[in-house]
Order: C-alpha cells, then structure tokens, then sequence
C-alpha cells in the first residue's frame, strides 16, 4: 500500500475507533504506533515511543491550561458570573427575551475570565436557567441560550483551545488572542440578534421584565467592577508587555483566587474543586496531547501532508473553494467528535494545506475554532447540549436542539462574514503589530 493511503486508512481507523468508543487518546495513539512500524520501521517507533510523549506535554505554554482551570473555577465560586449577569439583565432585561440577552452577554464576559466553553455553559446554566424558568421563559429559548453562549468561551480570550492551536501551529498566542476578540464580539451580536428574532415571532417565548430606572443600572454595572478588572489585568497585562500568556495566567488565577477570599467563598470544598477540577481536566487535555503526538508521527511519516498540498495544487480549485469544502468537513465532523479531538486530529495534515493556500495561519485559527464552536452546539452529540441538560432533569435533549438552530444558523453567518472579510479577524493583531 502507498504510504499516502496508509496515511488516510489511519485516519479512517481513528475515526472508526473513537466512533466505538475507545477514548480518543488511546485511538489516536494506537493508529500512530501501529501504523507507524510498516512505514518507519521498528527501531524508529521504539525511539518516538521514548521520546514524544514527553515532548508533547514538556512546552511552557502548556502551564496556562492549568491556571485558566483555575481562574474560571475561582471566578465562578466568587459570583463574577451571577454579578456579571444581574448587571448586564439590569440595561436589558425589559425588553423580550432579555433574560436570554443578558444569559448571553454574560455568557461572554464570564468566557473572557474562563476560556472554556463547558465550564462556561456549566457556570451559567446555575445562574440563568432557574431565573428564566421563573419568568415564565419557554425551556427551548432558555436552553439554547445558554449553550450557544457557552460556545463563546472557547474563542473570546483567553482560550485554552487557542492555545493549544498555538503550541500546534508554533503561531503567536497573543496574536491569536487579539485575532479571536472581535470575532468573539461578533458572535455575541449575532446570538442575541437570534434572540430578538425569535421574541419578536413568538413573543411568548421570552415574556419582557421590569425596567430599572438609571440608578438601578449603575447600581447593578458597578458590581461588575470585579469582571472588568479582571480581563483588563489579564488580556491587557499581555498586549502591554507586562507579561507572557502563561504568566497572565497565573495573574488571572491569582486575583479570582483573592476576589473568592475577599468574599469569603474561598473554603476547603471550593479549593478542593479547584485542585480537582484542575489535575483532571489537564490530565485529560495532556493523555489526548501524547496521543496525537504519536498519531502525528505516523501522518508525518506517511508523507499525506504534502500528499495533499500536491493533490490541491493538481486540482486547480481556487483557494475559497478548498476552504469552503474543509469548512464543510469540519461542520460534518464536529457533529461526532469534541473539540480538542478534533484539532489535534486533523491540524496536522489540514495546516499545510491552508498555508499553501496562502491563508494566513492566525486567521484560520479563528475560523477553525469558530467551526470548533459550531460542532459544540450540533447535535447530535454537541457536548455543551449535554451539559445544559445534565444541569436540569426537566430539560429533554429534542427541545434544547429546536431551539439552537436559530443560534447554529447565527453561527454559519458568521463564518461566511470571516470569510468574506478577513480583517475582522486580523485587524486588531495588525494594529497591536501582531501580524
């Protein structure tokens, strides 16, 4: 057999065995080891196997992954989610739907402190979703509403999918950070203009609430004091010098760690869940890194990277086209894996092909983390509709997906605006000279 076609046979196999279950992490390595020994040959893969999977858990970078843990779980035991909430409600909350306007906002403000989407959707499900039932919010609104304002979590920086782009790509964090922030705002945009679409068709759906009067508002935006300085401190600390991603990292876990203090919502249980919630989930991110670094060395070696380039090249499609057929790919895919499974899976052999494309690589971070975003939320198995169901029996799976499709169809537009105008995603890096 070619080893072009050992290569896309692996990646069949893959597929076909995180399909049956098998943890992601083991497929990927299994397909890597043992597809790697007829290309390599045996001496070659005893060598790899001593080799990267140290490597692919050494990087400095990958420290952050533990502190954003952190930050978010310290955040959410504070209350920055339920002030950040009360506070955005307080300017929106009599208009219809304004439960679900301000579920999304701060859906997004809490992703900028979090970086990730489940922590995100799991935090705000317990703020959002008993409120909007007790205004008499229909379940597939309320629902949707937050699992699409999840999904905001994973691009609005910090992220930890960006940076594990990164560390993939050897790209830039802050510049993929400052690349995801308007891309981020725009999704939010467009989340709460399905809202007010919805509302306005059915206005039973999201009955409107009580306006505040000026002071009110003031009142509610002024504790949200503690959200803002955050992302400042943090996100700021980067684009001014003060310090490195990984470092402002641990800023960010520190200060959530003092507003918990302050307080006094830091006891042993919210440290122990900080600890806990830490060490499994970069245990989990980590074992999945060793598996795709075996799996890449397989891909690598089965020469389908430049296969592919060579085969695009021979095509003689132009460059929007190719995109729109991987878009379509990934929107397939993100139907049946998660996220981070899906960019380690396929960054290796996809990048060199976008590259050769002439797209630039921070901006096709953004997109494949908005495609990335999408497959959070489509069923059938979009892993932020689970979470949002776990956080409440009542909540059937068939009506949290009716009514996300407004959100998924909100999402596709936003993907046709970055692709049709790249500067929203590129700007901001250029101008911080970035890129």
């Amino acid at each position: 057999m070619p080893a072009e076609l050992a290569g896309i046979a692996g990646f069949a196999a893959a597929l076909v065995l995180i399909a049956l279950r098998v943890p992601v992490a083991v497929a990927m390595g299994l397909v890597g080891v043992v597809g790697a020994i007829p290309l390599a040959g045996w001496p070659a893969v005893r060598f790899m196997l001593g080799t990267l999977p140290f490597g692919a858990v050494h990087p400095y970078g990958l420290s952050v992954v533990p502190l954003f843990i952190f930050m978010g779980v310290f955040a959410a035991h504070a209350g920055l989610s339920r002030n950040l909430y009360d506070g955005i409600y307080a300017f929106v909350g009599h208009v219809r739907g304004g439960l679900a306007l301000a579920t999304i906002g701060a859906c997004a403000g809490f992703g900028a402190i979090c970086g990730s989407s489940l922590a995100t959707a799991a935090t705000m499900s317990r703020v959002a979703l008993p409120e909007m039932r007790r205004k008499g919010y229909a379940d597939s609104l309320a629902a949707a509403s937050v699992a699409a304002g999840g999904t905001l979590g994973v691009l609005i920086p910090p992220s930890i999918i960006l940076v594990i782009y990164a560390l993939l790509t050897r790209e830039s964090i802050g510049a993929l950070f400052a690349a995801a922030l308007f891309p981020g705002l725009l999704g939010t945009a467009l989340y709460m203009l399905a809202v007010r679409v919805r509302t306005r068709m059915n206005p039973g759906l999201g009955p409107a609430g009580e306006r505040r009067d000026a002071a009110g508002r003031l009142r509610a935006l002024g504790r949200t004091w503690d959200v803002v300085l955050l992302f400042v401190v943090v996100i700021g600390g980067i684009y001014a010098g003060l310090f490195s991603p990984t470092e402002a990292a641990a800023v960010g876990a520190a200060g959530a760690f003092v507003f918990a203090a302050l307080r006094g919502r830091l006891t042993r249980e919210v440290l122990l869940c900080g600890i806990r919630e830490a060490a499994v989930t970069s245990g989990m991110i980590f074992f999945i890194l060793i598996g795709a670094a075996l799996f890449n060395f397989f891909i690598e070696s089965s020469n389908l990277p430049q296969f592919l380039v060579s085969t695009v090249a021979a095509l003689d499609w132009p460059a929007w086209g190719v995109m729109v057929v991987l878009l379509l790919f990934y929107l397939l895919l993100g139907c049946f894996m998660d996220s981070l499974s899906m960019m380690l899976l396929t960054v290796p052999f996809v990048f060199p092909v976008v590259t050769h494309l002439g797209y630039d690589p921070v901006w096709f971070g953004v997109v494949l983390v908005t495609v990335i975003e999408l497959g959070l939320i489509t069923p059938p198995i979009g892993m932020n509709l689970f979470v949002i169901q776990a956080a409440d029996e009542r909540l059937s799976l068939p009506r949290i997906m009716t009514g996300i499709i407004p959100f998924i169809l909100a999402d596709v537009l936003r993907l046709a605006l970055l692709l049709a105008f790249p500067v929203i995603a590129l700007g901001l890096p250029r101008a911080l000279g970035l890129g």
